[in-house]
């Protein structure tokens, strides 16, 4: 069996412990771009309500008021969404270098590592959490174009 020298250990122990939180980095930045994507479309709708006059023809100006007060709901549930899915990703990142110093220092940084994480899995949940109120104002508002009788 072969002995390595005992930081070459360390770096490879470091690198097994933050493959997890590396992975669920991963997952939310998929989530992030899911989410700014629907921001952006719910910003061009706003625009095309207020900005094209056949919307507003079709519609009606009481109708777009009302459909403007929806999408602005929906656009704040979105950007807590994305800001609670931002700092998510941020505490994993200190997690990830919580564990690199803790290998390389020899430091006991085990409740700072599980302080950042839960911190990052709260905030994670109240991101999906958001997301979720503002995926289901969607589907109960359902904008419709209809011409006028």
């Amino acid at each position: 069996m072969v002995l390595l020298p005992e930081y070459l250990t360390d770096v490879t122990r470091a690198i097994q412990l933050a493959l997890a939180p590396v992975f669920l980095l991963t997952g939310i930045a998929g989530l992030l771009n899911v989410m700014t994507n629907r921001l952006s479309r719910i910003v061009d709708r706003g625009r095309a309500l207020t900005e094209k006059p056949e919307i507003a023809a079709l519609v009606g100006p009481d109708s777009i008021a009302t459909q403007l007060r929806v999408l602005e709901r929906r656009r704040h549930f979105t950007s807590v969404a994305i800001t609670a899915c931002s700092v998510a990703a941020l505490l994993l990142c200190l997690v990830v270098a919580t564990l690199f110093i803790e290998a390389m220092l020899d430091a006991r940084l085990h409740w700072v590592v599980a302080i950042l994480f839960t911190g990052s899995t709260l905030t994670l949940v109240v991101g999906l959490a958001y997301f979720l109120r503002e995926v289901h104002l969607a589907t109960q508002s359902r904008i419709r174009f209809t011409a006028p009788n």
